[in-house]
């Protein structure tokens, strides 16, 4: 299944016609139509309009076909962890004993067996990317999105 036959699988489970699903994730009629043509492959803000008014729908498989291991659920972003840290230390007297308490914590986020890179995306200003997988050297994949 291609990015364009995920795309119609979502309007199918929705029940929406082109022009419906075009007016539901903010997009003019004839972009819809020109990426389920063919004409046009869907462009970044195409995908990710998608993803913000499909909130349930996987980024991973919308672009890539695949899902996701760990449910969103359990996941923590660098971002969040930073806020936390940062409310944390905000919260407690810079003394040497919460220094060494912060620490512990960061050696502890820090050496979760069951983190590791899954992959790394790199996005160029053709609106290309390529995206590289660790786990074999060989995996290397490229793909483009045009503007639609």
């Amino acid at each position: 299944m291609d990015l364009v036959e995920r795309i119609r699988y979502i309007m199918k489970l929705n029940q929406l016609s082109t022009s419906s699903f075009a007016d539901e994730i903010g997009v003019q009629r004839s972009s819809i139509s020109h990426v389920l043509s063919g004409r046009n492959k869907p462009s970044l803000d195409f995908v990710k309009k998608i993803i913000i008014r499909f909130p349930k729908v996987d980024a991973a498989w919308l672009i890539n076909g695949t899902t996701n291991i760990i449910p969103k659920e359990e996941k923590i972003s660098f971002q969040e962890n930073h806020n936390r840290q940062n409310i944390e230390s905000e919260e407690k007297p810079n003394s040497s004993e919460s220094i060494k308490e912060q620490d512990a914590n960061d050696a502890k986020l820090n050496s979760s067996k069951d983190k590791s890179i899954s992959r790394i995306l790199i996005f160029y200003t053709d609106n290309s990317f390529e995206e590289y997988k660790p786990s074999s050297s060989s995996s290397q994949s490229k793909a483009s999105f045009s503007e639609s």
